[in-house]
């Protein structure tokens, strides 16, 4: 889930990309702007395998037609050498694709290179088979699920992030974005009913209890929110702000653990206003424990949900620990396998919690 919510934010903060990266980057007297183009055809090329068959190791010298910008269709000759290493080097084919920076100075232009291959038309074509799907299959709720996902992106993007860039505390703020978000998601989702806002207590109380749970053991543990590297790019941009890098940790574990606590919830409580609404004869106790028992079939799955994300972002890591086979005592002892550890048992904790909480209020609320 926080995934996706980086996607979608992403997207919504795209506009304000491109418009910055359209805009002059003025060094000195020199001005870049990035256009798209694709290669029309290979004018010399000497290529030799190398880094696994990845990518050639070689040159290539070829032709490029511009798609945007104030040189579209204007075509440019491109010299580039590839190391053979992928994450450097770019090996190109008659119909590849290309962000390409174009180099100006004194109105013009100095030269033309390579700048990134094109992806946002294949990312486009991802998210609108997502939402025909999500609408196609959902119908009703899946429109529901499209405008409450819309509405959390808008607030994350729009509000938390600039209060945040603002000097305000990252925790306080992503604790009160989650309440509001999960308020109105499941109101969108379920309507205003018992089972709505028992998931709702259920869904923020567990949150709560994650936050208390990561700052502790965080705390104990002396993380400084300073093992990802792109914590340590925003220490070097240029700013008034001092972030609270620890405090963007913990919000992020708190944003991270919201949307497998929101649906363990909100499953709980709807399934339990159907048993009771099945049975108005069940007493209290009955109808908390019909809510446990469904708990514990789902906290199995979405506890390894919360783990398995977080292993799959981290898999490259756990095969370089493999290569060099460090000691378990520095392992376990780094500053980054520990943020990823309470990050994921943190999070499931809250999972776990928020089902006898959702269960106690589902049945109390349910019986009212």
């Amino acid at each position: 889930m926080k995934k996706l919510f980086l996607f979608f934010i992403f997207l919504l903060i795209l506009p304000q990309i491109v418009c910055a990266a359209n805009e002059a980057h003025i060094n000195e007297s020199i001005t870049t702007r990035y256009v798209k183009g694709e290669v029309i055809e290979i004018i010399e090329e000497n290529k030799d395998k190398d880094y696994h068959g990845q990518i050639p190791r070689g040159y290539q010298k070829f032709k490029i037609t511009v798609l945007t910008g104030n040189w579209k269709d204007k075509t440019f000759i491109i010299e580039n050498t590839s190391s053979g290493n992928p994450t450097y080097s770019y090996w190109v084919n008659p119909g590849t694709r290309l962000i390409v920076a174009i180099h100006i100075a004194d109105n013009k232009i100095l030269n033309v290179n390579i700048e990134d291959y094109q992806r946002d038309n294949y990312i486009f074509y991802l998210i609108l088979l997502f939402t025909l799907l999500l609408i196609f299959i959902g119908q009703e709720q899946g429109l529901k699920s499209l405008l409450s996902l819309g509405i959390t992106i808008a607030i994350i993007a729009f509000v938390m992030l600039p209060l945040i860039y603002k000097g305000y505390k990252p925790v306080e703020l992503a604790l009160i974005t989650c309440i509001i978000i999960t308020t109105l998601t499941l109101l969108i989702i379920g309507g205003l009913s018992k089972k709505t806002v028992a998931a709702i207590l259920g869904t923020c109380g567990g949150l709560l209890l994650a936050t208390a749970i990561a700052l502790i053991f965080g705390y104990l543990s002396h993380l400084r929110g300073l093992s990802e590297d792109e914590t340590q790019m925003l220490m070097n941009i240029p700013h008034s702000i001092n972030f609270d890098f620890s405090g963007l940790l913990f919000a992020g574990i708190i944003i991270g653990a919201l949307g497998a606590i929101m649906d363990v919830s909100m499953s709980i409580a709807s399934s339990m206003e159907e048993i009771y609404y099945t049975n108005r004869n069940l007493s209290l106790f009955r109808l908390i424990r019909s809510g446990m028992n469904i708990g514990k079939d789902i906290m199995g799955t979405m506890s390894n949900t919360l783990i398995l994300a977080y292993t799959g972002a981290s898999l490259p890591l756990f095969l370089l620990f493999m290569s060099y086979n460090p000691s378990l005592v520095k392992l376990f002892n780094l500053d980054f396998i520990a943020t990823e550890l309470i990050r994921a048992l943190s999070g499931s904790i809250g999972l776990i919690l928020a089902i006898p909480l959702t269960a106690i209020l589902a049945g109390v609320l349910l019986k009212l």
